[in-house]
């Protein structure tokens, strides 16, 4: 899935999401800060968080379409300004970090342009609707016989 190498990434770089869309690095964006977790002194001493920047509402690369659905499916990581933002802390290194990102944003777009299945109608068995009937007619019954009960007074 990967079509992309962080070691000497130039500003060319595509990563492809699916067979329609590829987006270039250029339109990428990382910001480093200090991460928590495992790496002790280390994770004190340097900005290995990275979070990863995509702005999905003004990309050239998207359609319309795909930006739509984007901007749907993934609302809880895009901002207000329309930028898709992804975290990747796990490794203690910057650059691992970076490509994990890298990879997450490449996969959830995948998914996320990914069409849902259409829905296919069944029909619940004789059973089923039997059993759901008889059900409803015992609550009716029981229901009936309490406000017998409650003019009887």
């Amino acid at each position: 899935m990967n079509s992309f190498s962080v070691e000497g990434m130039d500003e060319d770089t595509l990563i492809i999401i699916n067979s329609q869309l590829q987006i270039p690095l250029a339109e990428i964006e990382f910001r480093f800060s200090g991460s928590s977790g495992p790496g002790g002194q280390h994770v004190n001493k340097t900005a290995t968080k990275a979070t990863l920047l995509f702005d999905v509402a003004t990309s050239p690369n998207l359609t319309e379409e795909q930006r739509a659905t984007i901007m749907e499916k993934l609302a809880n990581r895009i901002d207000s300004d329309g930028v898709l933002h992804i975290q990747a802390q796990s490794a203690r290194s910057q650059f691992q970090n970076r490509e994990l990102a890298l990879t997450r944003f490449q996969t959830l777009l995948a998914q996320a342009l990914q069409p849902a299945k259409p829905r296919k109608k069944t029909r619940p068995s004789r059973t089923a609707v039997e059993k759901r009937l008889t059900e409803k007619r015992k609550q009716s019954e029981k229901k009936r016989e309490r406000r017998k009960g409650e003019f009887e007074k």
